[in-house]
């Protein structure tokens, strides 16, 4: 390619990283090719054919995020080859709550010096979680912003789009009294209230590999696990019995995100006993002597993903989401009233 600029490198951008770094990714984009992916990337948009058949009135839906301040983390370890999974499953677990597939995601990255190496592993990991939800990697976007931010941070961000058909979305409106709630297991904090985390740790190049008794590994190590992909374990479900509504917890936790679910009228009520919470939030709570209450608020507390179903399609559920790989639990039931949340 004849493409470069002397005088552009001397600002603070080399467009010749930007192409090799293009270079370096292709291998990890191929990874996520799926029927209906029409052009590779390069171009000037990302192609992609959708499949209507057998779809009485096809929906697109559309999920937007980033990973917001657990990049910080990321930086402190020089650890950057699933950051990329978390911005994906920020934006494929929302889809899904509607009951859409996932089709395909772009990515946005905003970093302070083009490191192709370096693009080329976060973008690794945006393809990992795109494979987890089978969607593609259709295009992006990455973008030297010299004298915005530091040389060594970046930002990283990115949507997805799915397709549903209407008669067959989810949408809280079959809720009724009685209905169970179960809840599918996280794999840790995920991708929120992580401006917490780092108070409550004090996350530092001296604190991020400390270690704990409650922990299995340090603690900078525990805290980056990549946030888990429910997508194809809540397609599994809905092929087998009625979902009627489906709740991400992500920011907010569960007083926040599980009223999103539910019709007027009615309440969820969470058996505190039943909550799996895991060893970390545990932690949290002691260290930073957090509320009980300010935990179920921000944090997903062991539990990423609920979904309602009838009372008597509980135990199937519970198999097909075994089956799936699921390790999922019942945490209580739809009850009538307008209290949003109740955690007893």
């Amino acid at each position: 390619m004849n493409s470069f600029s002397d005088s552009y490198k001397e600002a603070g951008v080399d467009v010749t990283a930007g192409y090799k770094s293009v270079e370096l990714m292709k291998k990890h984009v191929a990874r996520t090719k799926i029927d209906g992916v029409v052009s590779g990337i390069g171009g000037f948009g990302g192609l992609f054919v959708p499949d209507f058949k057998n779809m009485e009135e096809p929906v697109l839906v559309s999920g937007t995020d980033g990973v917001g301040t657990k990049l910080k983390l990321a930086f402190l370890l020089d650890k950057h080859d699933t950051i990329g999974i978390d911005a994906v499953a920020m934006c494929v677990n929302d889809v899904v709550c509607c009951g859409a597939k996932p089709l395909f995601f772009l990515d946005y990255i905003a970093i302070g010096k083009n490191v192709p190496e370096k693009v080329a592993e976060i973008v690794s990991g945006i393809a990992e979680g795109c494979v987890q939800s089978g969607c593609a990697l259709i295009g992006g976007e990455t973008a030297e912003h010299p004298g915005l931010m530091p040389v060594d941070e970046y930002d990283v961000a990115g949507f997805s789009v799915g397709i549903a058909d209407k008669p067959k979305m989810i949408d809280g409106s079959k809720l009724k009294d009685g209905d169970v709630l179960i809840g599918l297991r996280s794999s840790g904090v995920h991708s929120n209230g992580f401006s917490l985390v780092r108070k409550i740790f004090d996350i530092s190049e001296q604190t991020i590999n400390n270690t704990y008794p409650e922990l299995d590994k340090p603690l900078g190590e525990t805290l980056l696990t990549p946030t888990k992909i429910y997508v194809k374990p809540i397609l599994a479900l809905m092929k087998e019995v009625e979902v009627k509504a489906v709740s991400h917890i992500t920011g907010g936790g569960f007083y926040e995100n599980i009223p999103r679910m539910l019709s007027d009228g009615l309440t969820a009520r969470i058996n505190m006993s039943a909550v799996p919470v895991l060893p970390i939030f545990k932690l949290m709570q002691r260290v930073g002597n957090i509320p009980e209450h300010d935990m179920f608020n921000t944090f997903n507390m062991g539990v990423g993903m609920i979904a309602a179903v009838a009372e008597e399609d509980a135990d199937k559920a519970l198999e097909v989401l075994k089956a799936n790989g699921e390790d999922a639990v019942i945490l209580g039931e739809v009850i009538k009233g307008n209290d949003g949340v109740v955690i007893e």
